[in-house]
This record gives C-alpha cells, sequence and structure tokens, in this order.
C-alpha cells in the first residue's frame, strides 16, 4: 500500500474519532476566521472616518478611546495652518445619529461652506448648503439613494427636520454615505461650540511629510498624526485592543486546538503501537513514521478548516445583522481569509501531531511488535 494510501486508510477506519476531531478543527478555525474578519471590518471602518476628506494626513487628539471622541478646537486647527509646507486644513466635527434600524450609526459631518470644495467634497445635484443655513443638508449620493432622497426633499435628523439641498461625492464609500451639514450648526446642536474631531492637512508638493508630521507631534503632544490605516491605532486605543484581542484569539485557537489533536493522535497511537513496530521492522525510517503521523493529522486538520470556513461564513453573517453593528460590520473575504484558514489548520494540524509522531518514530520495534 502507498503512503498516501496508508494515511487515508488510517483516517477513515476510525471515522467518528476522525470526524469529532475535524469538528473540533472546523470551530477553532472558524473561531479564529470570525474574529479576524470582524476585527478587519471594524478597523476599515474606524480607519474610513479619517479618511473621508482629500488630505494627506489627518490629526486628532491623541490617546483616545474612539475618534469620535476626539475634541479639537478651531485655534489648534488654524495653527496647523502656519507649518511651513502646509497648504490648508479643514476641520471637521463628526457625530453619529441613530437613523433607523438599518442606519444605527448614521454619520453627520459638519464643515464649513467655504471649504467643501478644499475638503474634497463635489456637489453633483443641487448647491451646496449656506454657511448660516440651520435647516440644509447634503446627502452622499449613496446615502440618497439608500434612502430614497433627492434634492428639495425633508429629511429628519435627531427629530429636526432638514431640506436636502445638495448630493455630494467624496470618491470615499464611507463619506458617500453620510450628511453633511454647516460647521457651525453641527457645533451648536451637539453642544460642542468651537470643536472639531478632525484636522485634514493638504501640503504643498515637495514637501517632507513625515518630517512635518514630527515637528506637528512635537509642538502638539496631545495631537496625533495618522496618514495611512496601520497607523490609526496611534489615534484609538480601541482598534489596539481589538487588534491585541485577535492576535490573542488566534494564539488560544491554535493552542486549544493543538491540544485536541494530540489528544486525538495519542489515542491513535497507542492503538496502533504493533503497527509502528511493524513498519519501522521492514525498513520504514523514523522521519518516514514521522510523516505518515504528521500527515494525518494535516489531513483532519483541513478537512476542518474547509467546515470552519463554511461555518465562520454563517457565524459572520449572523454577527451582521445584529443591531449593533449593522452598517457597521461590513465584511469582506479576501484571499488573506482563507490563508487564515489554511495556517491556522495548518499549525493545529502540526503542533498537534509533532509529540505523537515522535513517540511513534521512537517506538523500538521487537518491543512494539510485543505491545498488546
Amino acid at each position: 500500500m502507498s503512503f498516501l494510501g496508508l494515511l487515508l486508510r488510517n483516517t477513515s477506519a476510525k471515522a467518528f474519532r476522525t470526524a469529532l476531531t475535524a469538528l473540533t478543527v472546523a470551530v477553532a478555525v472558524a473561531a479564529g476566521i470570525t474574529i479576524g474578519v470582524v476585527t478587519h471590518s471594524l478597523r476599515e471602518s474606524a480607519v474610513s472616518i479619517l479618511q473621508v476628506g482629500s488630505a494627506d494626513f489627518s490629526v486628532t487628539q491623541k490617546g483616545v478611546n474612539d475618534i469620535l471622541n476626539s475634541v479639537m478646537d478651531e485655534g489648534e486647527v488654524n495653527g496647523l495652518s502656519n507649518y511651513p509646507g502646509v497648504k490648508s486644513t479643514v476641520g471637521v466635527l463628526v457625530a453619529t445619529t441613530n437613523l433607523d434600524r438599518d442606519n444605527p450609526l448614521f454619520l453627520e459631518i459638519g464643515v464649513p461652506a467655504d471649504k467643501l470644495e478644499e475638503f474634497g467634497v463635489r456637489v453633483v445635484d443641487g448647491s451646496p448648503y449656506r454657511e448660516d443655513a440651520s435647516d440644509e443638508v447634503m446627502l452622499g449620493y449613496r446615502a440618497a439613494r439608500n434612502l430614497n432622497k433627492k434634492v428639495g426633499d425633508t429629511f429628519v435628523l435627531d427629530n429636526v427636520p432638514y431640506r436636502v439641498v445638495g448630493i455630494f461625492s467624496t470618491g470615499q464609500e464611507f463619506g458617500d454615505s453620510a450628511s453633511m451639514l454647516p460647521l457651525a450648526h453641527l457645533q451648536g446642536s451637539e453642544r460642542k461650540p468651537g470643536d472639531v474631531t478632525i484636522a485634514f492637512v493638504r501640503t504643498d508638493p515637495g514637501t517632507d511629510i513625515d518630517a512635518l508630521r514630527t515637528r506637528i507631534e512635537h509642538d502638539n503632544p496631545e495631537l496625533v498624526t495618522v496618514r495611512t490605516a496601520s497607523e490609526f491605532g496611534r489615534a484609538d486605543r480601541n482598534l489596539q485592543l481589538i487588534s491585541a484581542a485577535d492576535r490573542g484569539a488566534t494564539l488560544v485557537v491554535l493552542s486549544v486546538g493543538a491540544l485536541i489533536v494530540t489528544n486525538s493522535m495519542m489515542l491513535s497511537f497507542l492503538e496502533r503501537t504493533r503497527e509502528f513496530g511493524v513498519l519501522r521492522a521492514i525498513g520504514w525510517s523514523r522521519r518516514r513514521v514521522m510523516g505518515l503521523v504528521v500527515g494525518e493529522a494535516m489531513f483532519i486538520s483541513l478537512v476542518g478548516a474547509a467546515f470552519g470556513v463554511i461555518v465562520s461564513f454563517a457565524a459572520t453573517a449572523a454577527l451582521e445583522r445584529l443591531p449593533s453593528l449593522r452598517g457597521i460590520l461590513n465584511p469582506s473575504y479576501t484571499a488573506g481569509v482563507f490563508w487564515r484558514a489554511l495556517y491556522t489548520a495548518a499549525g493545529i494540524g502540526f503542533f498537534g501531531a509533532l509529540y505523537p509522531a515522535l513517540r511513534a518514530a521512537l517506538v523500538a520495534p521487537l518491543e512494539a511488535l510485543r505491545h498488546e
């Protein structure tokens, strides 16, 4: 019998145990993938807030638990404009409202009317709101489409009726799914006079952006600059905690899965001690015996990983329907998701089989043949 044939025969001989082990691996893999997908989605949603505007980098309050809790005064924003190399700065206030069941965290973005173009807003229908208006709002084209609103319609935010005067596009999905209001009006309704959440900074061509960011942070220790998605954790501690939890959960999944596979393979070893003795007696090398045991564990783990991916799809779909995550959790299944399933299963199989494989490889042929 070939090596592969022997591997398949051994895994099918104890079908029930193999199925239970594969199921355990599936649950572990599904947990790891689901946590990873949710973390990635929440990170992308959070980072999208900092990328709504057209800017080279963003500035926000340092070390807040949630980026929406960032508070900067307009004086700090104006001070940023005085740095050499800064072309323009736009301070915006970002708030959320529970619009309806499908939009529990609908974005309200306060932007000065004279800064809309500078912010990267393009009005595609209607006209911009007036700076002193208290009853005018613009909707992103995605929001207008989803809410079935057009220019001239009435739109209610926080129980206050507004007239939709324009439909805009920012070229960014999160921004195009939001609303925009005059900054002063939103500051008043949110009881944050003179405050903004984020400053969006554009630089002159040829400016050393990293050096500029370093100088701003040195002069303003209460502020932090963010340029890429990977830097978002510098501004939002919640995201740092979520990412740490994701890494910790992966280690727990690997450890628990490996322990269960070890237990299963050790039972198999004790039942097949004579078999391993025969294989060693007919000339199998220790490496080949180890390869057989590890191969069986890897095969079971990969079967479990395939089921785990399916379970993960179902679990993520269920989480997506939770009211607290609707509109925030937008899972995307990239190639990295499937690679995560593969290396998780491979890690569980390899580390779970390592000790039993060593025991099988080191068994003495004559002693094993006497084993009952």
